[in-house]
C-alpha cells in the first residue's frame, strides 16, 4: 500500500509564479501531495524572489533567474535535509514567492484632528491626507514577521497597520522637520521628507521599505486659518504697521457694517455704517504718522484713544503677528503722544 501511495504522489519539475492581480504580496506554491523532482526548474521573474520553507525553518532564497535545484543550488536545504545523501530522491518542502515590485498610491489621512506641538502656539489639531508607496525588501522578515503560511498574502490586509503607523508618527515628523505650524500648508514637500524619515525604520522591521511620501493637504484649524490670512496680508502691505493697521481697519469695517444691520431697518443700517466710520477715524488719528517716510510732531492725543490702540496691538503680539520687540517699539512711540 505504501509504493502505491508513493507511486501516486505526482513530482514537481517546474516550479513559477505568474501574478494574477495587483496587491499579492506573498504567494504559497501549492505542494499538497506532491514533491519537487530533483533537477527541477524553478523561476525567478523579475519584481519577484522565492523563498524555500522545510520543516517551519527558511532554508534558501532566490532572486530573479531559473536554477536547476540541485545540491549545488540549494545547499542551506542539503545541510537541513541531509539531501546530499538522497540527492536523486524528490523532497518535500515549502516554497513561498514575494512581489518586490512598489506597492503605489496608498492613501493615508486622518479621520480625526490630530494633536501636534508647535513652538509657537503650543498643543495645536490638524487633519492631513496624501498617499505613499512601499516594497517588500526583505522576504525572510516579512514571511516570520507578517505573511507566515498563509497561501497569500494582499497589500489590503496590510492597509490598516500601515496607515495606523503613519497617524502616529505625524506629530513627531511635524517636530523633527522643525517647520513653523503656520508655515507647514506652505512646506509640504519638507513635512512629507520628515514623515519618511520618521517611518522608514518602522517599515524596515516589517521587512518593507518605504520608497515615498507625499502630503497632498495640511488643514489647519479655523482660528490659526484666521491667523495665517492675517500675516498673508500683512505681507501684502508690508512691515509698516501704519498700513497693517490700515488693512486691518478696512477688513473690519464690512463685517461692523454687517452685524449692525442685522439690528434691522435705517437705524440699523445707519450703527454698522457709522461703527465703520468711527473706526476708519481712530485708526487714521492713531497711526497716521505711520503712513508717512518721516513723521512730524503732533499734538497730544487723549490717553482713551492711546489705550484702544494699545489694546489692539496687544492682540497682535498674543496671535503672533507681532514680536515683543515691535510690540514694545510701537508702544513707546504711543506714549510719548501723552506727553
Amino acid at each position: 500500500m505504501a509504493l502505491v501511495d508513493f507511486i501516486r504522489k505526482q513530482f514537481i519539475d517546474i516550479i513559477q509564479w505568474t501574478e494574477s492581480g495587483d496587491g499579492t504580496l506573498a504567494w504559497r506554491f501549492p505542494m499538497q501531495e506532491m514533491e519537487i523532482q530533483h533537477g527541477a526548474s524553478l523561476t525567478v521573474r523579475e519584481s519577484q524572489v522565492a523563498l524555500f520553507v522545510s520543516e517551519g525553518r527558511v532554508a534558501d532564497l532566490f532572486g530573479p533567474g531559473t536554477y536547476k535545484l540541485t545540491t549545488r543550488t540549494l545547499p542551506v536545504l542539503t545541510y537541513l535535509k541531509n539531501w546530499d545523501k538522497l540527492f536523486e530522491s524528490p523532497f518535500k518542502s515549502d516554497v513561498y514567492y514575494f512581489s518586490t515590485r512598489q506597492q503605489l498610491d496608498c492613501k493615508w489621512g486622518t479621520p480625526q484632528p490630530v494633536t501636534v506641538r508647535d513652538s509657537e502656539f503650543g498643543a495645536v489639531r490638524l487633519r492631513a491626507f496624501g498617499n505613499y508607496a512601499y516594497r517588500v525588501a526583505d522576504a525572510k522578515r516579512f514571511h516570520t514577521e507578517i505573511s507566515g503560511t498563509r497561501p497569500s498574502y494582499e497589500a489590503e490586509d496590510l492597509d490598516g497597520q500601515l496607515r495606523g503607523l503613519v497617524l502616529q508618527n505625524i506629530s513627531n515628523a511635524i517636530a523633527a522637520s522643525g517647520v513653523p505650524f503656520l508655515d507647514l500648508a506652505a512646506s509640504q514637500n519638507q513635512f512629507a521628507q520628515a514623515l519618511t524619515a520618521q517611518l522608514a525604520p518602522e517599515f524596515e522591521r516589517l521587512g518593507l521599505e518605504l520608497e515615498s511620501m507625499t502630503v497632498q493637504n495640511v488643514s489647519l484649524p479655523e482660528t490659526l486659518q484666521q491667523v495665517l490670512d492675517q500675516k498673508i496680508g500683512m505681507g501684502m502691505v508690508g512691515q509698516d504697521m501704519g498700513r497693517f493697521m490700515q488693512y486691518q481697519a478696512a477688513q473690519a469695517i464690512p463685517r461692523m457694517a454687517e452685524g449692525g444691520s442685522q439690528g434691522g431697518g435705517v437705524a440699523g443700517d445707519a450703527m454698522g455704517l457709522g461703527a465703520g466710520v468711527a473706526l476708519g477715524q481712530l485708526v487714521a488719528q492713531n497711526l497716521a504718522q505711520g503712513l508717512q517716510a518721516r513723521p512730524p510732531e503732533v499734538a497730544a492725543v487723549s490717553p482713551a484713544d492711546v489705550m484702544s490702540t494699545l489694546e489692539q496691538l496687544g492682540e497682535l503680539r498674543a496671535k503672533g503677528i507681532l514680536t515683543q520687540e515691535e510690540f514694545d517699539a510701537k508702544k513707546a512711540q504711543l506714549l510719548k503722544k501723552l506727553v
